[in-house]
């Protein structure tokens, strides 16, 4: 059984709705983030085109690293995104050593907080795709961090007490947290996909208290449950399926009734996939990732330059604060993720 865990009216009150585009300071807006010349920007692209599909009221706005090539800032230009450069975020030399490149640079996400013209955003990993309108999240009460639970079944926690007795905040009843080993870990959420206030002030406290947190194996995710957990609440998983759900708790999941798919299984990757992969000859991993292609292929869901005139790209190249941090004041354990 799926876990009893709080969620917001709005959510499954406003299933279904399409919020009204508002002005001025209540403006909202989609948000992902791109680095590097690889092939993220296929992912990009198809979830601009999903959004579309979905009739969402808002735009796609596409945080950049400056490594970002023209010719890809020229092809989301060209599908309506709204192109952002940020300026990346470095942790100290001396702490990268634990972890890959790839997770350390996701720390320069932290940068979208900053995004004060926005009043409220979702945000969405490039390897995402929108099956269904979900505008109505903007809708949620202010004040909070809402994103998915994710699971503590991924050998990525292998080293955890959760992991050594078979707990995973999924299904909490299967395996009850034993009261020898004091209070239940925290919820602890997917950073794949979240709705958040951008912020001045929530952005300069997020790079401050960066300055004395050790990073952790899985970057912003472990950094960002950490910082949100008191205002953290979750939202059911149809609004994050991480595709491990679909083998690893498959009593939890409604495909039927899925709102978002997280594309991050490892061969899952819908302009990677070859099917080779551990649970990747699935039929329902082959029906999702046919479903990714057909709304990528589909050239009726391009941008239209008549329907409306994207904004010009803006950049923010503020100094990176990251590159000479002192040595942590505190201490922080790491808690890995399951992305």
């Amino acid at each position: 059984m799926a876990p009893e865990v709080p969620v917001v009216d709005v959510i499954s009150a406003g299933a279904g709705k399409v919020s009204t585009l508002n002005t001025g300071y209540s403006k909202r807006a989609y948000v992902t983030f791109l680095a590097g010349n690889g092939d993220y920007v296929k992912g990009v692209v198809g979830l601009a085109k999903g959004l579309r599909k979905v009739k969402s009221a808002y735009p796609l706005v596409v945080a950049i690293l400056p490594d970002v090539p023209e010719e890809h800032r020229e092809i989301l230009r060209s599908q309506g995104c709204i192109v952002q450069e940020i300026e990346p975020i470095y942790p100290p030399e001396n702490q990268i050593q634990f972890a890959m490149a790839y997770y350390v640079i996701n720390y320069s996400k932290l940068r979208i907080w900053n995004f004060e013209e926005y009043s409220k955003m979702v945000y969405l990993d490039a390897d995402i795709q929108v099956y269904d309108n979900i505008d109505h999240l903007f809708d949620t009460p202010d004040g909070y961090f809402y994103a998915v639970m994710d699971c503590f079944c991924e050998k990525t926690w292998s080293h955890t007490p959760q992991y050594s007795i078979g707990y995973c905040q999924q299904c909490p009843d299967k395996v009850t947290w034993p009261a020898e080993m004091g209070q239940p870990p925290a919820l602890y959420f997917n950073a794949g996909m979240f709705v958040f206030e951008p912020s001045r002030l929530t952005y300069e406290s997020l790079l401050d208290t960066l300055k004395i947190t050790p990073p952790t194996p899985f970057a912003e995710q472990d950094f960002l449950n950490m910082f949100f957990q008191s205002t953290y609440k979750p939202i059911p998983l149809a609004y994050n399926l991480v595709l491990a759900m679909l083998w690893r708790h498959p009593e939890n999941v409604e495909l039927e009734n899925v709102k978002v798919v997280h594309y991050c299984a490892a061969g899952s990757k819908p302009w990677r996939y070859t099917g080779k992969e551990a649970n990747m000859d699935r039929e329902d991993i082959k029906m999702l990732v046919e479903k990714w292609w057909d709304v990528y292929n589909d050239a009726s869901l391009d941008f239209k330059a008549e329907d409306s005139a994207a904004p010009e790209e803006e950049t923010f190249s503020r100094p990176s604060i990251m590159s000479s941090m002192p040595e942590p004041a505190i201490a922080y354990v790491p808690a890995p993720s399951a992305a």
